[in-house]
């Protein structure tokens, strides 16, 4: 394989860059030409595909976002959408591509190379929320969590000088990962998670019996996809309840996407990103590379898609011994 490409596609996440860095370094070292696609599958069919070199990806380790941006595309859904896409990829000579995303990402490039089988994609997950089947870990997850651990701890603060109940809501549409590993690391008196049924009811007989026992502020943790809604209607419902508690609530919303990625995330894409290369030269394709406990794993995209990854259920045991 000479010629390769790299895009990042769906929700942008800390931690891309370091991988795109990886992806073009690693396949120069092998010999191959490597190339950038603006915008996902848009930047495909819009042909908006550049070389890159070495120099090109060098001091982005750092950064968050994505220096080859993220959009969605409905044409890419087409059957013609697909065509002109294969048609600039053919149009530049390029035979693989390190699709840097989530399951949506990984549900095009699975349907792309059915058509075009002459295409080799491998997937990398790239995502905050963490709920792709296959990785223990997905890039930008480590970063969003320790960005809304610091955020809490700094609400923290204020709801303990004014003996507040603060709702705090974190990203988490379909999954519960940020708000689970964030609550613990906050002592939050609780976390509310898609993958659970929310108790109005229990929340609050849990809430006023921790206000007897103490008299400093209460935390609860939010994710947005949670079926009792999210902390808007959570906290209305609840001060109906508890009229006399001093309730407010912070949406952290995109702050979690942002920031210098950690190291964990670095390492993570920087060790993904090599590993995608090295699968395109074997000749592999329709995978996506996960890493479970210390070892870089192949899964293949169907697996990946219908699959979800459930929260650890010791750490929901860990909650409620904790909030007690």
């Amino acid at each position: 394989m000479k010629k390769i490409a790299v895009f990042t596609s769906g929700g942008d996440a800390p931690g891309m860059n370091a991988c795109i860095r990886a992806v073009v370094r690693a396949g120069i070292q092998q010999g191959m030409e490597v190339w950038g696609i603006r915008r996902g599958y848009k930047g495909i069919i819009n042909n908006d595909i550049v070389p890159l070199r070495s120099r090109d990806v060098s001091n982005i380790i750092h950064k968050g976002g994505t220096i080859l941006g993220s959009a969605r595309s409905s044409r890419f859904r087409t059957t013609e959408g697909r065509m002109l896409a294969y048609q600039n990829l053919k149009s530049h000579g390029i035979e693989g591509i390190v699709a840097i995303g989530g399951d949506g990402t990984f549900t095009g490039a699975n349907v792309f190379m059915q058509e075009y089988q002459d295409i080799s994609i491998v997937g990398i997950p790239g995502t905050i929320d963490n709920d792709l089947y296959g990785t223990d870990f997905t890039i930008g997850y480590d970063t969003a969590i320790n960005t809304a651990m610091e955020a809490i701890d700094k609400i923290k603060d204020t709801a303990d000088a004014h003996d507040r109940l603060f709702f705090i809501e974190v990203m988490g549409r379909d999954a519960g990962f940020i708000a689970l590993r964030c609550g613990i690391a906050t002592g939050a008196e609780a976390i509310l998670i898609p993958e659970t049924i929310t108790s109005i009811d229990h929340l609050v007989e849990g809430l006023k019996t921790r206000q007897k026992n103490k008299s400093n502020s209460s935390i609860v943790v939010v994710a947005e996809g949670d079926d009792a809604g999210g902390a808007f209607d959570i906290a209305k419902t609840v001060k109906t309840q508890m009229p006399e508690a001093d309730i407010r609530v912070t949406v952290l919303g995109h702050l979690q996407r942002g920031g210098n990625p950690t190291c964990m995330d670095r390492v993570l894409a920087s060790r993904l990103g090599i590993a995608a290369v090295e699968a395109l030269k074997e000749g592999k394709k329709g995978i996506m590379l996960g890493q479970n406990g210390r070892l870089i794993h192949q899964v293949p995209f169907e697996k990946a898609i219908k699959h979800n990854q459930g929260v650890n259920p010791h750490l929901q045991q860990i909650t409620d011994i904790l909030s007690s």
